[in-house]
């Protein structure tokens, strides 16, 4: 019979017991980690006399069972409503994990045997992670059900174990079908068989709707247990025969059920078999072009579609074999079967598999009506505020907006998470850091959280002691995540101790092959040591693995100019344009290159365009100041000393003891003819920097003009030659000794009488 429906507001078939009518719901929260609010809770509930409902959300002594199935499995053996035609992959994407709706009425009335007590009993050690427990009581049940989906719930405990290849041989084994002829199962079926997924028969209900025994001593045919079970697709166009016709009442798991192979091909996985794991589920998609799993068809159950798993499981595999190119395909068309499946999207998002711009026409035209009416609008928020800012900032600030103010997720850390990528794009290190400095105080570990975090500590100066802090914290947490070790080679970073920095970099690519930050932090040790062929290796490497990204082919360039291979720095810099026009400091690096090249009025119109773009995406001024220094020194060279003399004086407003901006003010000066106030800026220069030997010496010249010009600043003696020069002197003089005679006072004419 079906039960009440728990505060969750789902239905699940229950069975007849002593607690079967109380449900369960998440106790208050508390400040304090003890059970002791937990005892006055319950004590509370038990003498004021409260339902039922709540005594049993405290009591210590129940089970999870409203958490996991209380049937044989999540589901006993289902009865297919399709016909036979259907390939038994395209059959039984659901099998072992769906209950049927019609199971229910089967429960009535029965009363509970053995194998259901030990069924509950595995589930609920699942639940409680006690995994020992579930294959002790899952492998007794086995071997009196020899039902396939306690089989595969055994499996699946297994797989929690890490014991892969236990439960890969229970999946790959010939697997009988039958009950055994003895145990406690045998007076119930008196030797009756059941295949695994037998189809229904069309007016049946409940246990009528299963086939008919073989007849004693006739031998089964293979049509007749598992209808289509004896081909399998294993890719486009290509059908195989199963390499061995077993005997009767015999087959393999992996050959019943979609599940049970997707889950075989995990367990290859974990053991590093590649090619095996990726022959299990097949070079491309199976059911292409089955018409059954196009992206605009919904998963019927809510659930996500075991067709995208195992796209996604591919992808991970071409990944695995180096084949990125695939693997990106692969990982695109999970997505596009389920929008649910998050991990395809992150593998596309954080592996920067594709450019800016094709990650938002993408994610744009994903199936979200089709697949998910009522929350399409929410998950398209959410994806879009994954995508990377470069590009369609103000749309990137709607979409935050809309999650915060629409849905509530002002403090969720993956929105969190959103707003301090867009301010770190813009460089803005100190807004960033307040960001992700809220994201840790409430979840403490954020994969996506902890680069960002550290990469502001290691820009803002004065938290480079707290870096030293926070990384022995994360170690200390979480040795085994690469983004601890990561946090430790940015500290080596900040003390410029680049051996060490990059060896834990090293550290940090073993443990996950796929950390962008790492690679490219790995060749930022080798750049700012100076060591430019092993930088330009590294990065190169970079550009290899994240085909979507700019940084590693601007990078590149950028050691090529220090390198002075201009040619190759121009290749890779346009490439990197082409991948994403829309970066400031590429259009900043750029200009350096036309400036190399001595193509100065294209390196005034790139710095322009680079300032333009920083002023467009809000950027911090302070980190633009090279590109005004740039932008200046580019005017000045094609002789607009006055637009020089602008640019230069911005970056006074930015940082007015900016000593390079002061000294090409005084340069800028200098050019015109302003000496004198040439002079000035040299000083003022000086007082910051007193031992600049530049500064130094364009004082030196502009005293030497100073002094050659004279005291009317012109060369060759005063304005008119010498007699012009002494009339207005006594011109000067006379004009002078009036005025102070005006200004003389009677009392002081007395005294100098009286003296």
């Amino acid at each position: 019979m079906a039960g009440a429906s728990p505060a969750g507001g789902f239905a699940i078939p229950r069975l007849p017991s002593p607690s079967g009518s109380r449900t369960r719901h998440s106790i208050n929260n508390s400040f304090s980690f003890g059970p002791q609010s937990l005892v006055d809770s319950l004590t509370e509930a038990n003498t004021s006399g409260a339902s039922n409902n709540r005594r049993s959300y405290l009591d210590p002594s129940r089970s999870i069972l409203q958490t996991s199935p209380l049937r044989g499995s999540p589901r006993q053996n289902r009865r297919t409503k399709t016909t036979a035609s259907r390939h038994p992959l395209a059959i039984d994407t659901t099998d072992v994990f769906q209950d049927d709706a019609d199971d229910e009425d089967d429960e009535d009335g029965r009363e509970w045997g053995i194998v259901d007590r030990m069924r509950l009993w595995r589930h609920d050690a699942l639940m409680q992670h006690l995994y020992d427990s579930a294959a002790f009581w899952g492998d007794k049940i086995v071997s009196w059900t020899n039902d396939p989906n306690d089989a595969f719930w055994l499996a699946q405990t297994y797989f929690l174990k890490h014991e892969y290849s236990r439960a890969e041989r229970l999946l790959t084994r010939p697997f009988p079908t039958t009950p055994p002829r003895t145990g406690p199962l045998a007076s119930v079926t008196r030797g009756t068989f059941q295949p695994p997924f037998a189809p229904a028969a069309a007016n049946a209900k409940g246990k009528g709707r299963e086939m008919p025994p073989p007849a004693m001593g006739s031998v089964p045919d293979l049509d007749d247990l598992a209808p289509g079970v004896q081909r399998l697709p294993l890719g486009p166009g290509e059908m195989i025969d199963v390499a061995i016709q077993y005997e009767e009442g015999v087959s393999r798991l992996v050959d019943m059920s979609v599940a049970c192979r997707y889950l075989a091909a995990q367990c290859q996985m974990r053991q590093g078999k590649w090619s095996d794991a990726l022959e299990m589920l097949g070079e491309s998609n199976p059911f292409r072009n089955t018409g059954k799993g196009a992206p605009e068809i919904p998963n019927m159950d809510g659930g996500i579609k075991i067709e995208a798993s195992m796209c996604n499981l591919r992808g991970l595999l071409m990944l695995k074999l180096n084949r990125g190119d695939q693997a990106k395909s692969c990982f695109m068309e999970a997505l596009a079967l389920d929008i649910k499946c998050y991990e395809a999207f992150e593998q596309l998002i954080d592996g920067e598999m594709m450019t800016p711009e094709e990650e938002w026409e993408f994610v744009q035209k994903l199936a979200y009506r089709e697949q998910t009416p009522e929350d399409a609008d929410f998950v398209r928020l959410m994806y879009l505020s994954r995508l990377r800012k470069y590009k369609h900032t103000e749309d990137q600030a709607l979409v935050r907006r809309r999650l915060v103010d629409d849905y509530g997720l002002g403090d969720n850390p993956d929105v969190l998470y959103s707003f301090a990528d867009a301010l770190y794009t813009q460089l803005r290190w100190a807004d960033c850091y307040a960001v992700t400095s809220r994201i840790l105080a409430l979840v403490s570990i954020h994969k996506a959280t902890i680069p960002l975090h550290v990469a502001c500590m290691y820009h803002i100066k004065h938290l480079n002691s707290k870096l030293f802090l926070f990384a022995h914290e994360l170690v200390e947490k979480e040795p085994e995540s690469a983004t601890s070790w990561f946090a430790v080679g940015m500290w080596y970073m900040c003390v410029e101790k680049y051996p060490e920095a990059r060896t834990y970099f090293s550290k940090t690519s073993l443990m996950d092959p796929r950390f962008a930050p790492a690679w490219i932090a790995f060749a930022h040790a080798f750049s700012m040591e100076g060591e430019h062929d092993h930088a330009v290796t590294a990065y190169s490497t970079c550009a290899r693995l994240y085909t979507g990204s700019h940084l590693p082919l601007m990078f590149v360039g950028m050691e090529h100019m220090i390198l002075s291979n201009v040619k190759l720095a121009e290749e890779a810099l346009f490439a990197a344009h082409h991948m994403c026009d829309s970066d400031p400091l590429l259009y900043n690096e750029r200009g350096v290159m036309a400036f190399m090249n001595e193509d100065y009025e294209s390196a005034v119109t790139l710095f322009a365009q680079a300032i333009e773009i920083a002023d467009v995406v809000q950027t911090s001024q302070v980190a633009w100041i090279p590109t005004f220094i740039n932008l200046g020194t580019a005017l000045r060279r094609v002789g607009r000393l006055e637009n020089a003399r602008s640019a230069y004086l911005n970056v006074l407003r930015i940082d007015y003891r900016h000593v390079g901006a002061l000294a090409f003010v005084g340069l800028t000066e200098h050019l015109m003819d302003n000496v004198d106030e040439a002079i000035v800026r040299y000083h003022q220069a000086l007082s910051i920097d007193p031992i600049n030997g530049y500064v130094l010496e364009l004082l030196e010249l502009a005293l030497e003009a100073s002094a050659d010009m004279g005291p009317f600043g012109t060369k060759g003696g005063p304005p008119g030659g010498e007699d012009d020069w002494g009339a207005k002197m006594r011109e000067h003089r006379d004009a002078k000794g009036k005025a102070v005679a005006q200004t003389t006072s009677p009392v002081d004419d007395e005294m100098s009488m009286s003296m």
